[in-house]
């Protein structure tokens, strides 16, 4: 019988790389919040793969930039610490956007961050963005920059190279049992994966700053006789002005964001769902620390 393979893979690269896309790609259901708009992972969610009989344990780690406030501070502490912590590490690099300054900022911190002899692999994702002369040429410079221990041209959005990603990820992680059951996907309480899908329908439907200064909590669940869940969630803004923005004239903007919520959510749970959104106003919540352990970040690392 073949010996069981379990180990953590940390995807990182600046924001919007396609970590989210990936890490949902690869475990065959969306566990990561995924949007156009930047640095919308904030905390390290794991995420759990099956090739074989190895398990694959995903951390998508939020973006590597360079930070402004308390809370930037702690999301890209929670992703060096993701990558030195795991058993290998894949760096992504957006392929039409090539090295940018963020690219190189990561690069060179890499020896820094990652013990020595952790194997790092490059994906160059969104390969249907650009011509192949164009990959080959990106391919060569980052391999010039760093000795990667293997390159993927993929495209996490339509799958493209994925499959041999996880297959040579998989065969490198170290002999051991499973952590997770079989069946189980991700490693975040489910009250955690509902308040992050409210979050993503209020970061897809808000514009500008906002949805960088708001963050939704599930305050209450309750299970039914029926078979069905009460899902109450609280999403703190930091103004006034916010929270009008967020409930939308006769309160139109947040009625669309909880039907959007609630039907994923349901689709999520596979049952009937009530879901209770209720906005408030906190004007410091980035700097309380009870927000930042609800993100399952560390308080202290935005300091």
């Amino acid at each position: 019988m073949a010996e069981t393979k379990c180990g953590f893979v940390a995807l990182i690269g600046e924001p919007n790389a396609g970590k989210s896309t990936l890490l949902n790609r690869m475990v065959g259901a969306k566990v990561s919040i995924v949007t156009h708009k930047v640095q919308t992972t904030r905390a390290r969610i794991r995420g759990v793969a099956l090739e074989g009989e190895a398990q694959l344990v995903f951390v998508d780690t939020p973006g590597l930039f360079k930070p402004r406030r308390r809370l930037d501070r702690a999301m890209v502490s929670a992703a060096w610490s993701g990558a030195a912590d795991a058993d290998l590490v894949v760096l992504m690099v957006e392929a039409h956007r090539g090295i940018t300054d963020g690219v190189r900022a990561i690069l060179d911190a890499l020896d820094e961050r990652v013990s020595e002899g952790r194997p790092i692999a490059l994906a160059i994702n969104k390969i249907d963005r650009v011509q192949r002369d164009q990959l080959l040429e990106l391919s060569a410079a980052l391999n010039e920059a760093r000795d990667f221990a293997a390159t993927f041209m993929i495209s996490a959005e339509k799958g493209y190279g994925v499959d041999d990603l996880r297959h040579w990820l998989a065969e490198r992680l170290p002999e051991g049992p499973w952590l997770y059951p079989e069946d189980q996907i991700a490693d975040l309480p489910m009250r955690m994966i509902a308040a992050e899908i409210t979050r993503e329908k209020l970061t897809l439907r808000l514009h500008q700053e906002l949805p960088y200064q708001l963050t939704v909590e599930t305050e209450g669940w309750d299970e039914r006789k029926d078979g069905s869940v009460r899902v109450d969630q609280v999403i703190y803004v930091a103004r006034d002005g916010h929270k009008g923005i967020t409930l939308g004239p006769k309160g139109e903007t947040i009625k669309a964001i909880s039907m959007a919520a609630r039907e994923e959510i349901t689709e999520f749970l596979g049952r009937k769902v009530h879901l209770f959104l209720q906005v408030k106003v906190r004007e410091n919540w980035l700097n309380e620390a009870e927000r930042y352990s609800e993100m399952g970040l560390d308080f202290s690392d935005g300091a």
